[in-house]
């Protein structure tokens, strides 16, 4: 089997030295993960490169909800993008959708633009998943230069899309390298990877944390009854880079 690249989803400083502690070879860094990600503040980037050597790409999102942005928002945008990219980030990830879900390719081409200026990695993420045709997306992705796309085949979870993912892979892997994300896990992985020839896999590798202020007599602010708060598990994503062997 090939070398398999492993990518954490991470929403904090400690879950990226988590994720360097747990083996991954690279860092998607948010903040709001149970958002599906939102733009990290500046100093979360600076110091994450300051605590751990793995590549990060921060993710450049606004807003929750969907990728059809007004001017303001496409301004904070690339006002965010130049500053993350200032603050060290290896590469950026992002989505641009016009409002029939299809690749907005204007915004798309700016941002790859100006990651590619910095010699940064341009990556679009999962809004790929709700665009109507796969193949024209990917191929608008590929003529706009963008290196990398985040996908789960136009589907909630990446194992129920398999034919189209080898479909993608083999289309136009040698075009745009394609990392699997949502749903995968150790009990998955290798079918993933066996079934599409796909080779990067991202994960949130979760684990469940407290806090002991979190909850009082009458107030909490958990987030889940499974934990006060979640984030990288070192112990889970030992595990899963295990299983891959």
């Amino acid at each position: 089997m090939s070398k398999i690249l492993v990518e954490t989803c991470a929403g904090s400083v400690e879950d990226c030295i988590r994720s360097y502690e747990g083996g991954a070879d690279r860092i998607e860094l948010n903040n709001g993960v149970h958002m599906g990600g939102l733009t990290p503040s500046i100093a979360t980037v600076m110091l994450a490169k300051e605590k751990m050597p793995l590549p990060i790409i921060s993710m450049i999102r606004p807003r929750g909800g969907g990728f059809h942005y007004n001017s303001v928002e496409i301004e904070t945008m690339f006002r965010d993008a130049e500053y993350s990219i200032e603050a060290g980030s290896d590469g950026l990830v992002f989505g641009f959708l016009n409002a029939d879900s299809t690749v907005d390719e204007t915004q798309t081409r700016k941002m790859v633009e100006l990651c590619h200026a910095s010699d940064r990695e341009a990556v679009f993420h999962r809004a790929f998943d709700v665009t109507p045709d796969a193949d024209k997306a990917l191929e608008t992705l590929i003529q706009c230069g963008v290196d990398r796309v985040l996908t789960s085949g136009l589907k909630d979870k990446a194992i129920d899309s398999l034919p189209l993912l080898k479909h993608l892979n083999d289309t136009y892997g040698d075009k745009i390298q394609l990392l699997l994300g949502s749903g995968v896990n150790e009990g998955n992985a290798k079918t993933l990877i066996e079934s599409t020839g796909v080779t990067q896999l991202h994960a949130s590798f979760k684990g469940w944390y407290t806090d002991p202020t979190t909850v009082s007599k009458d107030v909490s602010y958990a987030y889940s009854e499974a934990g006060n708060y979640d984030g990288v598990s070192v112990e889970t994503l030992e595990s899963f880079i295990k299983s891959l062997k």
